[in-house]
């Protein structure tokens, strides 16, 4: 599915569908700019200040909104704080100025860990037909906060393996409990560590494969 782009007088609104988890914080919020069960367009940019639409694009934790301002508002900027939100049962959601190797820049994105997604690295939904179960409350780890908590992330899929996440991050539990604040960890992508989020080298027991 190509990304949509639907040009409004003062905002145009990017969808790309391979993105999205249907996290439907769009069509809860604004029902009347992103309209669901409907034939035909569906994005109706116009109905919301600008303002509006650039919050709503940044509550999509996929990264599958996205939006432009052509009233010379500002544009999406990275956060203050780069974060990585373990979900309940699913998949982990980042927030940070993101290089992710083979699908270039982002600001949001949420990778799967459970290893069914037909879409890796990024969530599909796999993980609920998949009956995939970890915790999204994970236990605290001792860490000392970070000098500089923002920046430049990158993330490498290791083929059949692990997302290795170079930068400042702050894990957090989806309820926004801190986990652990590293610069460099290598996360589990396969659905059977033991030491989930983390990766423990199951994924070559398993014969875990990416293609």
């Amino acid at each position: 599915m190509a990304t949509e782009e639907v040009r409004g007088k003062r905002v145009l609104i990017r969808f790309d569908g391979q993105r999205c988890i249907h996290a439907r914080h769009c069509v809860l919020s604004r029902p009347d700019v992103f309209v669901p069960n409907v034939q035909g367009e569906w994005i109706h940019p116009d109905r919301a200040a600008p303002e509006e639409v650039a919050a709503l694009a940044v509550s999509c934790p996929s990264g599958a909104i996205a939006y432009e301002r052509l009233d010379g508002g500002p544009q999406e900027s990275a956060p203050l704080v780069n974060v990585a939100r373990i979900r309940e049962n699913g998949p982990i959601a980042f927030h940070a100025p993101m290089q992710i190797e083979g699908h270039g820049a982002m600001l949001r994105a949420t990778l799967c860990r459970c290893g069914a997604s037909h879409n890796k690295p990024f969530c599909d939904g796999s993980h609920t037909s998949a009956g995939f179960a970890a915790t999204g409350e994970p236990a605290t780890e001792t860490s000392a906060p970070l000098d500089v908590r923002d920046g430049p992330v990158t993330i490498t899929p290791r083929p059949n393996g692990p997302l290795v996440v170079r930068g400042n991050i702050e894990i957090t539990t989806g309820t926004g409990r801190t986990v652990h604040r590293v610069t460099k960890t290598v996360l589990c992508r396969c659905g059977h560590s033991s030491k989930k989020p983390y990766c423990d080298g199951t994924h070559a027991r398993v014969g875990f494969t990416t293609d």
